[in-house]
């Protein structure tokens, strides 16, 4: 068994509620829009494993000028195998229109499981066909819809199952 934390849409900053849970998966996958070190270091300090891709937002001029290199690093998509299948991760801002993405999405990746994707900000588990399409919403600050959501993967051999998680709003009942 694999728990794996999906995540999304960050820009510059990590819930602290999100990053306790991070803290206790194996692996992590960030979707894009980052927004520096500081929310990659925050994500592998459980010891969990972590595949990161870049966003829209992930450019020089939106990052720390010394974390330059670091950005050049990060890929623009990638896969992992898992106990049970292939997750691809993209940030889904090239992939239009937004009203076709996940059926572009599984046209575009037939081979996964499971596609991840960011960008829109709106926690979605779109399991109605094959792979399925997961968005995790925003786990910072900006433009959470509800809150900072993210969704947790249970991947075994035999089955997987995905846990979406809401968080209110900082400062509000």
């Amino acid at each position: 068994m694999v728990r794996v934390a999906l995540v999304s849409d960050t820009h510059g900053t990590l819930d602290a509620r999100i990053r306790a849970v991070v803290a206790g998966c194996d692996q992590i996958v960030h979707a894009g829009d980052i927004g520096g070190r500081q929310v990659l270091d925050e994500l592998t300090g459980g010891g969990g494993r972590l595949v990161a891709i870049t966003g829209n937002n992930d450019v020089p001029a939106k990052w720390p000028s010394d974390e330059e290199e670091l950005l050049k690093q990060l890929p623009s998509e990638a896969a992992l195998d898992l106990p049970g299948g292939r997750l691809v991760v993209v940030h889904g801002d090239r992939v239009n229109p937004a009203k076709h993405r996940h059926e572009r999405l599984r046209r575009l990746y037939p081979e996964a499981r499971l596609v991840i994707y960011g960008h829109s900000h709106r926690l979605v588990c779109d399991q109605s066909d094959s792979p399925w399409v997961v968005n995790p919403g925003a786990a910072g600050r900006s433009r959470t819809f509800g809150g900072p959501s993210m969704v947790l993967l249970t991947a075994t051999a035999r089955g997987w199952t995905l846990e979406p998680l809401r968080y209110r709003p900082m400062g509000r009942p």
